[in-house]
């Protein structure tokens, strides 16, 4: 059988829709991700520029999982909403 693609994103999650939707702005006016994940992340990844590295299928939550392995690389994701917040997505690189 074929490898499952190993896709390995960074991400920024925060509580709300609408801060979701404010850092997206900046990111897409140019902001740095990384930097911007760091700054307003909740999640321990902020440290480490919201990077998760590489996951298989099934290891993350299905809305997570939905847009990482099926949603264009290089660009920003969300905001996606999981049991934890608000999540935008970005796909560094997916080994399809």
């Amino acid at each position: 059988p074929e490898a499952a693609p190993r896709p390995s994103p960074s991400h920024i999650l925060v509580k709300s829709e609408n801060e979701a939707n404010e850092i997206k702005a900046r990111v897409e006016a140019g902001e740095d991700f990384a930097e911007l994940a760091r700054q307003h992340s909740t999640c321990p990844s902020s440290r480490k520029g919201g990077a998760l590295g590489e996951f298989g299928p099934g290891q993350m939550v299905k809305e997570f999982n939905d847009v990482v392995f099926s949603d264009e690389v290089g660009v920003v994701h969300g905001p996606v909403k999981t049991q934890f917040g608000y999540h935008l997505i970005l796909i560094t690189s997916r080994d399809d």
